[in-house]
């Protein structure tokens, strides 16, 4: 028999799992993540801004992505940390629902730019003379405000239809707060949720898998016709590694609502792709791009050594 959950009675969320003796190594490995996200991010962000030579479509469209990353991480790792040393799996219905909208933003935020970053490189390497007409300072700005609204509108939509039910249960069956999973404590008629999730996930992860498949088959086109090899294996560099962590983020997300939908599925594999998607791309997006661009990596050595000079003078 279910009963009502109110506002102010605490969700519970899945264990994590963590024996006595390793409370504390958890929690320092925890905070030494988070911190070198933190830091990785506000580096590249800190290299763009001051470096006028990166104030380009391509860098600015970048400068969006660690934003997103530190928004992901901050929704989750603080209640981690604190969980991990109190051993208090406890959240408040407002504060998981604030995770959920922050977790599910940062999600989608990063799709569209990653899909708005790879248009940038189609233009650059497919059409490289129309380049300056097509990502003029306008446009761009068109294409940012674009990725932030979509984000915004399909999230609070998304949240605001979980937000009108009243729970009945109170067992968060994952270790972070998320639709799926909220959606799991209630006992009312939910299919309304469902389907905008499904039309969601196909029209955000169909849609951007959509532009990331005809860029990159125009891009390798391309390289291929190339008479350059300098030209062909800057592309393809940067854009592998582009490509890398667009799938990785697209595939575990996935994969990880679609196990939400299916009962058979393995409650671990789902939470383990669920924590990946949130730990991976804010902790090695900021590595990758740093050490695979070699303009932004010179800025942020450059960036660095004016810093370490400055702190010593």
């Amino acid at each position: 028999m279910y009963t009502n959950v109110s506002s102010s009675v605490l969700l519970s969320l899945a264990p994590l799992g963590i024996s006595d003796a390793s409370i504390y190594p958890a929690f320092l490995f925890g905070t030494i993540t988070y911190l070198l996200i933190m830091f990785f991010n506000l580096l590249v962000l800190a290299a763009i801004v001051v470096t006028k030579k990166l104030h380009k479509p391509m860098f600015i469209l970048l400068f969006n992505l660690p934003i997103t990353d530190m928004i992901g991480a901050t929704a989750f790792f603080p209640h981690l940390l604190y969980s991990i040393v109190t051993q208090d799996r406890q959240i408040s219905q407002p504060a998981c629902i604030t995770q959920a909208f922050l977790i599910h933003f940062y999600g989608t935020g990063n799709c569209l730019i990653l899909s708005s970053m790879a248009y940038d490189r189609y233009v650059a390497i497919c059409c490289p003379l129309r380049y300056n007409a097509v990502m003029t300072p306008h446009n761009l700005i068109k294409i940012i405000t674009s990725i932030w609204l979509i984000t915004f509108s399909f999230i609070v939509a998304l949240i605001l239809l979980l937000a009108r039910f009243k729970m009945c249960k109170t067992h968060v069956v994952d270790l972070f707060c998320n639709n799926p999973s909220l959606l799991k404590l209630v006992c009312d008629d939910i299919r309304v949720n469902n389907s905008y999730g499904l039309v969601i996930m196909c029209l955000i992860q169909g849609g951007t898998l959509g532009i990331i498949i005809y860029t990159y088959l125009q891009i390798l086109r391309t390289c291929v016709m190339t008479n350059h090899p300098d030209a062909r294996r800057k592309a393809i560099q940067t854009c592998g590694s582009h490509l890398v962590v667009f799938l990785f983020l697209q595939f575990n997300t996935v994969i990880t609502l679609i196990a939400h939908r299916i009962e058979s599925a393995s409650p671990y594999m789902r939470r383990v792709l669920g924590m990946s998607v949130i730990i991976f791309p804010p902790f090695f997006d900021p590595i990758i791009y740093g050490l695979k661009i070699t303009e932004l990596k010179q800025s942020i050595k450059r960036f660095l050594r004016r810093s370490v000079v400055s702190i010593k003078g």
